[in-house]
């Protein structure tokens, strides 16, 4: 089970892991916290009056896409999206907003969701959300709050039978490491690097790339990676910046999906290659 704030962030965050473990017999299910309600247009050629007033039915059905894409399952929790807050100082959330939640309370329909889906696997964002959206940072602690929870039959035995996930991550995102990489490659390849300004701006920033403890092979999944990617079109400029660097390039300089284990019930070293190292073995074995 993937825990993700709003509708693209499954396609830009392990989308490939996913796709490789769907294409390995795996069952897996995106759980959306919200419907992107409040998300602005951020492809130029979708940025219409018609696409704003229908902002949240458009989202919906580009989610639809992805997920076909991926061949997932996928739930949306029903929460509504806080937007991201801009301006300084910056303005408050928006009242009944998902970043506004009280986390036990917003873990609720993820703890009936792991006990009727029962996965083995969780992976949702970092305690700083990935990057400091509202929404992100409350899908760490909904998610966390659930993992906990949801094989504990003292607490809310109304939302079904006690199940335990074995494994939590978090997405590793952007390391500096992996950004450096695929800049150099494309260097060396004679091509214009689209992160030349990123890393200037990247430079005193956290890096959790020393946080990492499994890197999942999945560079021939990039490519339903990016037509999921593509599916979500108010959000992705197909010409944008993410699909600069060509797949070839990418799956040989950076094949990996990456992840920080931060919870696990089971034995295993690291680092890994396999987010159900130590999980296979034992169920195996039962």
């Amino acid at each position: 089970m993937t825990v993700h704030a709003h509708p693209d962030d499954e396609s830009s965050k392990g989308a490939a892991a996913m796709a490789r473990y769907v294409a390995e017999g795996v069952d897996v299910l995106v759980a959306t916290c919200t419907g992107g309600e409040r998300g602005s247009v951020l492809n130029p050629k979708m940025d219409r009056p018609e696409v704003l007033e229908n902002i949240a039915e458009i989202r919906r059905k580009e989610m639809d896409l992805a997920r076909e894409i991926l061949g997932v399952k996928q739930a949306w929790l029903g929460f509504v999206d806080s937007g991201l807050p801009e301006g300084d100082p910056l303005p408050p959330l928006p009242d009944g907003c998902f970043g506004l939640v009280d986390p036990v309370e917003g873990a609720l329909p993820l703890i009936k969701l792991i006990r009727e889906f029962k996965p083995h696997v969780m992976t949702t964002y970092d305690e700083n959300g990935g990057y400091p959206h509202p929404d992100h940072i409350m899908c760490h602690k909904i998610s966390v709050v659930a993992f906990e929870a949801a094989g504990d039959p003292e607490k809310y035995p109304e939302l079904g039978e006690p199940w335990q996930p074995l494994k939590l991550y978090y997405n590793s995102g952007w390391t500096r490491a992996r950004m450096l990489a695929l800049h150099e490659g494309m260097l060396a390849a004679g091509l214009e690097s689209p992160y030349t300004e990123w890393l200037e701006r990247q430079r005193d920033r956290e890096d959790r790339g020393d946080k990492i403890t499994t890197r999942v092979e999945c560079g021939e999944y990039f490519e339903v990676r990016d037509n999921a990617l593509r599916a979500h079109a108010t959000q992705v400029d197909p010409d944008g910046f993410w699909f600069h660097v060509p797949l070839e390039l990418q799956q040989k300089v950076w094949p990996t999906e990456d992840f920080e284990l931060a919870r696990s019930l089971v034995d295993s070293p690291l680092p890994e290659s396999d987010l159900f190292a130590g999980i296979r073995e034992s169920v195996e074995a039962c």
